[in-house]
């Protein structure tokens, strides 16, 4: 079953029509990464400490979403849409504002993203499984005050992580074998997959600021200044792609959503994890 559903995964995004630009045959995402956690693995109750009491498991989610028919999930299953080359070349070069592709990719391609949610959704209840996807869950809620900054109560990246697909950056974003320029999403379910292999010694094992000292590249991409070297801003980062950006060129490239994205794009993690000085430590 575990190789069906990754084909089903991997088909949807080379197939459906919502993965390509308007007008045009190029996607925004590449062939995607996938991983699976257990839904009771100790990291989902860690996350509680870590982001914030909030943070739901993935047994939480479904009993605040659905009480009058609870139910219990087993497998946390996550993917990594990678961003195309074309779009993160186009981004190389912006120093301000995002280019128009990747304005383009955070806005029509996150509703891609939100479609594979649903078509999972309706692929694994079609096999007979229970399934729903935490960000479309009726739980799912944004905290904008908390001990973290901005936080919700689901990471889609804190659940790529526990499916062994990446790390985390000086920028907060998650560095996966393919970079760290991509959108990430989740269900849940009841059918069981053994978990992912997490290959990584450290939870920022992938990030070259934290491995070994060296880069920090992200500080000078980041028109905000939103990022130094301890760490990322998140309200200025916030208030950055959510406000000055869209009133900037929102219009101009015909979006709600534009993204940023100039802290993953002419970085060395951008499409893959940077080798630096030493080996990868193991």
């Amino acid at each position: 079953m575990e190789h069906t559903l990754r084909e089903e995964i991997s088909r949807f995004v080379r197939e459906d029509c919502a993965n390509l630009f308007p007008g045009s045959t190029e996607r925004y995402f590449d062939e995607p990464l996938i991983g699976f956690s257990s839904a009771s693995d100790p990291l989902y109750t860690e996350y509680k400490t870590v982001i914030g009491e909030f943070h739901l498991t993935p047994g939480e989610l479904v009993k605040a979403s659905t009480p009058e028919d609870p139910w219990f999930p087993t497998t946390v299953v996550s993917w990594v849409l990678p961003i195309t080359d074309r779009t993160r070349v186009s981004n190389r070069s912006e120093t301000i504002y995002p280019s128009r592709e990747w304005a383009q990719t955070r806005n029509y391609g996150e509703q891609f993203n939100a479609a594979l949610r649903r078509h999972m959704v309706a692929w694994l209840t079609g096999k007979g499984c229970l399934a729903a996807a935490p960000q479309l869950m009726a739980a799912w809620r944004e905290m904008g005050e908390t001990a973290v900054g901005v936080a919700s109560s689901w990471s889609e990246r804190h659940a790529a992580y526990a499916a062994g697909l990446g790390t985390f950056s000086l920028n907060d974003a998650l560095i996966t074998p393919k970079g760290i320029a991509h959108r990430l999403g989740s269900v849940i379910t009841d059918l069981f997959i053994e978990p992912s292999e997490r290959s990584y010694p450290e939870r920022r094992s992938n990030c070259l600021y934290y491995r070994e000292g060296s880069c920090g590249a992200c500080i000078g991409r980041c028109p905000a200044d939103a990022l130094s070297r301890d760490g990322h801003d998140k309200y200025i980062c916030r208030s950055y792609v959510y406000g000055t950006v869209p009133d900037a060129v929102g219009a101009l490239y015909g979006v709600a959503a534009t993204g940023c994205g100039l802290c993953q794009t002419k970085v060395p993690c951008e499409g893959g994890i940077p080798p630096g000085r030493e080996p990868y430590p193991i």
